[in-house]
């Protein structure tokens, strides 16, 4: 989704959401307007049935279809699973929520929930960061306890 192009973190990123870059998801979102227009036409929505505002009757064709899909088609704001948690080969973060080879950042957004909730992203989010500060409050208390007590603890490097 998004990269660094430079290792200065006050450069901006930049940010790729490679939506439609897969023909499958193409294919899939002109099969839903299909399908929808079919149940739209069966005869339980005879009373409801008015004309066809999005994208349209005369938008027939696959092609037309793609067309009007890639026109129009764009997100609502609830980006979620961009950033996979876990300490397998995919996963960006640790379950501490760190980014994987970056020391000192970590990622406390949506994009690290596995699938997105079936309610809105604000409360799981806020979560996500009241854990995220929790994580970071006791890594600063056990490298205090640990400095006060001259320990070194190679988990734990001084910032």
């Amino acid at each position: 989704m998004g990269s660094a192009q430079t290792p200065d973190p006050k450069d901006t990123p930049m940010l790729r959401m490679n939506y439609l870059q897969n023909e499958t998801d193409v294919k899939k979102l002109v099969e839903g307007i299909k399908l929808m227009r079919q149940l739209f036409h069966s005869n339980f929505f005879d009373e409801f049935r008015g004309a066809e505002i999005a994208p349209g009757a005369e938008v027939q064709s696959d092609e037309a279809l793609v067309a009007y899909i890639r026109n129009n088609c764009n997100t609502v704001w609830h980006p979620v699973g961009t950033c996979k948690m876990g300490i397998d080969p995919m996963a960006v973060v640790d379950p501490e929520l760190r980014v994987h080879g970056v020391e000192g950042l970590r990622v406390v957004d949506a994009s690290i929930m596995p699938t997105i909730t079936t309610g809105n992203t604000n409360a799981p989010t806020i979560m996500i960061g009241e854990k995220a500060a929790d994580l970071i409050k006791a890594g600063r208390t056990a490298r205090t306890v640990l400095s006060k007590s001259n320990v070194q603890n190679p988990a734990y490097s001084p910032t």
